[in-house]
This record gives structure tokens, C-alpha cells and sequence, in this order.
């Protein structure tokens, strides 16, 4: 039997390694959460969850807001909200403080589903974490802590993973003003 060889362990500043090591993860963490979404495809779309965790953010929002933050027209943001509210997952009502505009927020269903695909992703997460040595652990957190700074991503608080919070999907950091 022959010996593979190892590949020699990266420097400190080997950006190549770096970049590797973060596309390898990024695939466990795509099929995470492919995974956590499949369960509730035949209800909703990518995008359509996109757009029913920014609500989940905002609590609720103008037509107009939400395609903002989505990136998308406001025809097309129209569109997915109109399948959500057939769906029973949000629904519109009349701006109290300008009777002209309409709000659009989660139906207390949108909420669940929203909570049930962050839970299991956050499950599945979790299992492969507890794989981990806590040295290894420690090290995970400082090192994606580091990347997400870097990316311009908002943390997370602890504890609060099943609260509102952005996915950085509109703003990437190319396109953020200094």
C-alpha cells in the first residue's frame, strides 16, 4: 500500500486555503439549508421564503420596502406576496397612519413556517457542531465571527435564533456605500 501525501498544512496568510476551506463549508451549509426548506417546497419558493423572512424581520412593510430589500421590482414582489396570502402566510392591511398605503406582514401560520425552517436548520447546525472539540468550537465562532465582520453581515444575537433577523441577502458588501 502506498502513502497519499498530505498536503502541506496552509501559512498563515494563504488566501487560496482560506477561500477553499470557506467554498467547502459553504456547501454543507447550502445543503443545511436546502435541507431545512424541503419539508415545506410545496408550499413556498426560495424566493417566496426570502420574502417571508424579511417580513419576519420587519414585522411589517410597504410593497415598495420589501422589493427593495429583496432586490427585486415591485411587480415581481407583488406576485409573491399575492401566492403567500392565498397560501395563508401574510396578508395585507390598510397603513392606520395613511389610509391610502397598504401593509403587508406575516399571518401568525407565516410565522410558523419561517420558525420551523430556522429551528431545523439550527438542528442540523447543532449536530454537526457537537462533532466538534470545544477548542475546534472556539475556534469556528472567532474565525466565521471574523468572516461574517469582514462580509459586513450583522451578528446574530445569542440565544435569539429564533427571532427576526437580516440574511444580508440584498446588501452585498460590493455594493454597500462606505
Amino acid at each position: 500500500m502506498s502513502e497519499q501525501a498530505q498536503p502541506a498544512a496552509p501559512g498563515i496568510d494563504d488566501v487560496d486555503a482560506v477561500t477553499h476551506a470557506v467554498l467547502t463549508a459553504s456547501r454543507l451549509l447550502v445543503a443545511v439549508s436546502a435541507r431545512s426548506l424541503a419539508e415545506v417546497e410545496d408550499r413556498v419558493t426560495l424566493p417566496q421564503f426570502r420574502l417571508l423572512v424579511v417580513l419576519s424581520t420587519y414585522g411589517t412593510a410597504k410593497l415598495v420596502v420589501l422589493a427593495e430589500l429583496l432586490d427585486v421590482n415591485p411587480s415581481t414582489a407583488m406576485r409573491m406576496l399575492d401566492r403567500l396570502i392565498s397560501a395563508g402566510l401574510a396578508d395585507r392591511q390598510t397603513d392606520p397612519g395613511d389610509r391610502r398605503a397598504t401593509l403587508l406582514r406575516l399571518t401568525a401560520e407565516g410565522h410558523r413556517l419561517v420558525e420551523e425552517v430556522t429551528a431545523r436548520r439550527r438542528r442540523e447546525i447543532a449536530t454537526v457542531v457537537e462533532k466538534l472539540t470545544p477548542e475546534e468550537r472556539s475556534a469556528l465562532v472567532k474565525a466565521l465571527t471574523a468572516f461574517s465582520d469582514a462580509g459586513g453581515e450583522p451578528s446574530v444575537a445569542a440565544g435569539k435564533d429564533t427571532a427576526p433577523y437580516p440574511l444580508g441577502w440584498s446588501d452585498p458588501p460590493a455594493h454597500r456605500s462606505a
